[in-house]
């Protein structure tokens, strides 16, 4: 860095202060991002098939609502009662893997679906996901 401000910089500062010119501001064109319309869904306690129907209706409700993004919250299955049972799948009768199964086998439902992902920590880590809508056209 210079020690010294050569005369042609002090000019120029003195014409930019005594001047009317005001600086750019970078960041006027910018668009804040809207935050995401979020709802959020709790399946604990619900049977598979309750918990279909009720996914079913609400993807089809916040689709033509304008909704972004729908938590679900299914919990692990770590308190599934299905280890008695040898003709049932673990993997399979536990919500978490369930719903998203459900929703992916539905034409109807996947077409209005951008992503289904598990959710951050902070809303339920691998006990949950986000299902992210389509814009309605």
């Amino acid at each position: 860095m210079k020690d010294k401000i050569s005369d042609k910089d002090k000019k120029a500062w003195k014409n930019f202060i005594s001047g009317n010119e005001k600086l750019h501001d970078k960041d006027a064109g910018v668009k804040e991002k809207k935050p995401l319309r979020t709802l959020r869904v709790d399946f604990h306690g619900y049977t598979l098939h309750k918990a279909n129907e009720i996914i079913e209706t609400l993807i089809n409700d916040s689709y033509e609502e304008g909704i972004s993004k729908i938590i679900c919250v299914t919990g692990k299955g770590l308190h599934s009662n299905v280890d008695g049972d040898p003709y049932i799948s673990k993997d399979l009768s536990i919500l978490r893997f369930s719903v998203p199964e459900f929703i992916k086998k539905n034409n109807e439902l996947s077409g209005k679906i951008r992503e289904i992902k598990e959710a951050e920590i902070k809303d339920g880590g691998s006990g949950a996901f986000y299902i992210f809508l389509k814009k309605k056209l």
